[in-house]
């Protein structure tokens, strides 16, 4: 992830008033009273996966506060849904208080008046996702606004990791896979919060597919590497082998089709790039995880019907 801003390389004396004016007041128009100001500490990476913006924070104790005003700065429709790692978040907007914590995620309304009250050291990921993209993913056409989900098990855990793997492993893939996997994202929200209390994670078809998600969007991530194998996506994702089989039998492909189609759909966009033209086909295929050259050519042209050549000359 991209930082944005950090105070360990400034004076302690210095760390407070840096962050109120590089992040309160310029990147997410807020107010910020913390009580101990002597040695503050705090950073903000970010990442965006197409329309979601993703940001990993650390904030020491204090109150953070947005009003009318500072909406007022802001040029669009948003949620966050808040994923902490570390410490405790109470969120207050529209007369309630959601107590959001490692196990319980908070989502609320980045457009209406709220306050964060940071309790210890908190590490936290925040998921900002347009009001109007998340809204059309739920079953009766509205979000649950100012609302928290389990996050300890079931969807909203599959949730959780989905995010945490996003956030480890998707700094170096490309824009138009970025795109893909924070749509991915936005559905596996929308049915851990669309499912509620009836979550029980028993592994019927929704609880299998949001599953298949997650495991899908880590491999995504891996593309890359030569060695990925059944047995490391299995153990990586905390799954068994033949439970793995079992979640791509809810596709028509199996693991090895679904990734080899991944592998040879993201060379297909490297391909037709200009600006990576300076790369041979031979590279392309390597970086993308194929040990032959021969062979990458033979499964190309029968997926496509031309080969990469042919398709560089077009």
């Amino acid at each position: 992830m991209n930082l944005v801003f950090s105070t360990d390389d400034l004076e302690p004396s210095k760390r407070y008033a840096a962050w109120q004016g590089a992040i309160c007041d310029v990147y997410v128009h807020v107010d910020v009273n913390a009580e101990e100001r002597s040695d503050y500490h705090g950073f903000i990476r970010e990442a965006r996966f197409g329309a979601v913006t993703m940001t990993d924070v650390l904030l020491s104790e204090q109150r953070i506060s947005r009003r009318e005003r500072h909406i007022a700065k802001l040029d669009k429709d948003c949620y966050y849904v808040e994923f902490v790692q570390q410490g405790r978040v109470n969120v207050l907007q529209a007369g309630q208080t959601l107590l959001s914590n490692p196990g319980v995620s908070a989502i609320f309304s980045a457009s209406e008046a709220y306050d964060l009250e940071c309790v210890g050291k908190v590490r936290s990921l925040y998921l900002e996702i347009p009001r109007a993209e998340f809204s059309a993913r739920f079953s009766e056409g509205r979000l649950p606004v100012v609302t928290t989900m389990a996050t300890s098990r079931g969807l909203g855990r599959i949730a959780a990791e989905f995010c945490a793997t996003l956030a480890a492993e998707g700094a170096p893939l490309d824009e138009t896979a970025r795109t893909r996997l924070g749509g991915e994202l936005m559905d596996v929200l929308a049915l851990a919060l669309d499912m509620g209390e009836r979550d029980e994670f028993s592994e019927d078809a929704s609880a299998a597919q949001a599953r298949l998600r997650s495991v899908k969007a880590w491999i995504e991530a891996h593309l890359t590497d030569a060695d990925l194998s059944l047995e490391k996506i299995a153990k990586s994702n905390g799954v068994s082998l033949r439970h793995l089989h079992y979640l791509f039998r809810l596709t028509d492909v199996s693991v090895s089709e679904w990734i080899l189609d991944r592998r040879l759909q993201r060379c297909y966009d490297v391909l037709t790039r200009p600006e990576l033209r300076s790369l041979s086909i031979t590279e392309v295929a390597y970086q993308l995880g194929f040990s032959s050259s021969s062979h990458f050519s033979t499964v190309f042209r029968r997926k496509f019907g031309h080969s990469p050549s042919d398709l560089r000359r077009r």
